[in-house]
């Protein structure tokens, strides 16, 4: 691997060129006004991907954002891997709150910090940077394909249908998704497991209109006391989830998993600190860390109805309204989800209400084989680089086109970034460690070589 890693660490002031250059288009996806300069930023991704040495590359078109495919199937016999990533950013509010513009890149001490610095612009040219490394010695040790979106940070909604329509073209043996992170700049870790999230909002009705409490209040349903009674009785003291049937899927930890999860280096009284609280809460009989990457759970996100102004207002209110999210283990089924929660509400509905539940998205969780010769690969290069094994964990987030594409690819996904937990994604002043981008180069690098 010397001549690679050599070849990497000669060109650390060229990769900053570009990440600045990449990170300089605000490519914010949720904005109309930014169209073109995702459009741009495809157009980069293929110029970039062409010089590395892709016999195809192109920016297809799509009902939203193009998606950009390339790939060199020059390796016969050899694994394929389908690298992942997204190339669109969140904006950038509240500017005032940026000590540097939010795309004029600035290298600050160790850090880069601009939008999209570690979600994911960097964790892209890590790997584009760890390809040219491998073009740059002769033929790829293995086939290889990219799937660039535009769309992620809007919730991916040109991709299912993309997926579907182009299964030839991203056929492969696993896909290496790049949007990630580790644990610690001295500390690896793989994801192996992510929740589903399925995201509802209901609205309750008792009335066509607000009406004045003093003649109507105590001689109708108030739509806040109904819907505050169906939301209590949503749980029971021990935070376990009441709507019937919600755990029939959920697949019981065995004592391996739970040995692996320990290794986890969790602290309760850290993680009471980062979110300000002061006690823990959750299933009974699990662990902080089995609560929330194995366990699945339900929230009420938002919850509003009658008058919320300053001062009084004597009003009996039409309607209330919640938004509630379920993150859901793999094997439990979002439309099944959706079902059991509708049952839940028609049961506990009173007599003479009327309600709607709207699901605004979804999608599946997934669990990748932590045995796998890809994921060994995967450690293996980690340890190689950053001097230690890395500890694997469930992630209590959702990466919806990992089990996208374990559905309708039938492979698995390496969860391998760089990213660090401190790295104010989607926040103002968002920033990447740049030693451990340089670490990610190799550990990509060492990773494609090592399959």
């Amino acid at each position: 691997m010397e001549p690679y890693v050599e070849w990497l660490r000669a060109r650390q002031s060229e990769f900053l060129t570009e990440y600045q250059e990449l990170l300089s288009i605000p490519s914010v996806s949720t904005l109309p006004e930014h169209k073109a300069d995702v459009a741009r930023t495809a157009d980069w991704l293929v110029a970039r991907l062409k010089k590395l040495g892709m016999t195809r590359a192109e920016a297809v078109p799509t009902c939203g954002h193009p998606i950009v495919l390339a790939e060199c199937l020059n390796a016969p016999g050899k694994p394929t891997v389908l690298v992942y990533g997204h190339y669109d950013v969140q904006p950038a509010d509240p500017l005032d709150e940026w000590k540097s513009a939010p795309f004029v890149p600035e290298v600050r001490g160790d850090y880069m910090f601009a939008r999209g610095a570690s979600d994911m612009k960097g964790q892209l040219m890590c790997a584009l940077k760890a390809v040219e490394a491998l073009s740059a010695q002769g033929p790829f040790p293995v086939n290889l394909k990219f799937l660039l979106e535009g769309e992620e940070e809007i919730g991916s909604p040109s991709l299912p249908d993309f997926v579907e329509a182009h299964k030839a073209d991203l056929a492969c043996d696993v896909v290496l998704n790049c949007d990630g992170g580790i644990y610690a700049p001295d500390q690896p870790s793989i994801v192996y497991a992510l929740r589903g999230l399925a995201y509802f909002e209901i609205e309750v009705r008792t009335a066509k209109s607000d009406l004045h409490s003093g003649l109507f209040g105590g001689g109708i349903l108030n739509p806040i006391h109904v819907l505050s009674e169906v939301i209590a009785g949503l749980h029971d003291a021990d935070g376990r989830v009441l709507v019937p049937g919600f755990y029939e899927r959920v697949r019981p930890l065995d004592e391996a998993e739970r040995a692996c999860l320990r290794q986890v280096p969790h602290d309760d009284n850290e993680f009471l600190q980062l979110a300000g609280a002061s006690v823990l809460h959750g299933e009974t009989g699990y662990s902080t860390v089995e609560r929330l990457g194995a366990r699945p759970c339900l929230d009420v996100n938002g919850i509003w109805g009658g008058f919320t102004g300053e001062g009084a207002k004597t009003v009996l209110p039409a309607r209330a309204c919640a938004k509630m999210s379920m993150r859901l283990v793999p094997d439990q089924r979002p439309d099944e989800a959706e079902a059991q929660l509708r049952a839940y509400l028609e049961k506990r509905m009173p007599e003479g209400v009327s309600w709607t539940l709207h699901c605004h998205s979804w999608g599946p969780g997934a669990v990748m084989e932590r045995s796998s010769d890809y994921m060994v690969a995967a450690a293996k290069a980690l340890e190689q680089v950053f001097g230690r094994a890395p500890f694997f964990e469930r992630h209590g987030g959702s990466v919806p086109v990992v089990g996208l594409l374990q559905q309708r690819l039938g492979v698995d996904s390496i969860m391998l970034g760089f990213a660090l937990p401190g790295d104010g994604i989607h926040g103002p002043n968002e920033r990447q460690y740049l030693p451990n981008l340089y670490k990610g180069m190799e550990t990509y690098a060492r990773f494609l070589c090592g399959l």
